[in-house]
């Protein structure tokens, strides 16, 4: 039997359009995403997705707690895990404490029924970063690491991933090479043509199952509304 800390339930937190607002284009968005996720690999099982982007600051956070809540609301078993080991954010998007986490799973310190947290959205949970470690990308690297995401896909329908920004960093890339798929979010205005390009071809060296791309903060053209999924 799975046990998980309890933790107080919050009627809301930052960032989540998905439970602030399920009505909402952006909410609206979220679910076109969640269904073109399913569609994309109609032959496959793709449980394990990885969230990233190619720079900090593009708003991979708060994508992957959104697709996870909306995964959750049509009755899924959502997980989410924060493997940004080195600038955390999502304990805060969910109000939860951050002392015990992935970090203390992958060094052993703790068990992983220990650091799971339910989250006041039904049917979604997290395993926040833990202790920021000296060494992040070995611990990600490790079959440690392998095991922790076969143990997760036996017990919940959906695993979404928080990973840092691929460039610079190595974290990104070898968790690409562990999940099911990869989604890349790629900010409006922030990030160039080329950081985009290196990233793709980052994912595709280390084989990783790009499942698609999400363009952040985009203007439609005609349009007055610009597109939300929100900025870490």
């Amino acid at each position: 039997m799975l046990f998980k800390r309890k933790t107080k339930r919050i009627p809301m937190a930052r960032k989540l359009i998905t439970v602030s607002d399920m009505m909402s284009i952006p909410s609206e968005q979220y679910r076109t995403i969640r269904a073109n996720i399913k569609f994309s690999q109609p032959n496959q099982d793709v449980k394990t997705i990885l969230v990233t982007s190619s720079i900090a600051g593009e708003g991979k956070s708060t994508n992957a707690a959104n697709i996870g809540v909306v995964f959750s609301q049509e009755g899924k078993r959502v997980l989410i895990i924060d493997a940004d080991m080195r600038k955390p954010t999502l304990h805060h998007t969910f109000y939860l404490d951050n002392i015990f986490g992935l970090s203390s799973v992958l060094s052993r310190q703790a068990t992983l029924q220990e650091v799971i947290q339910e989250t006041f959205v039904e049917g979604v949970d997290i395993i926040s970063s833990g202790a920021i470690p000296p060494n992040p990308t070995e611990l990600l690297a490790s079959e440690t690491m392998t095991f922790l995401l076969h143990e997760v896909k036996e017990r919940y329908d959906i695993v979404m991933i928080d990973a840092p920004p691929l460039l610079f960093l190595s974290d990104a890339q070898i968790l690409s090479n562990k999940c099911d798929g990869t989604l890349l979010v790629v900010n409006t205005g922030t990030v160039g043509k080329a950081a985009v390009v290196k990233s793709k071809s980052i994912l595709t060296i280390s084989k990783a199952n790009i499942l698609g791309v999400i363009l952040n903060n985009y203007k439609m053209k005609g349009s007055t509304y610009e597109q939300y999924y929100g900025k870490e």
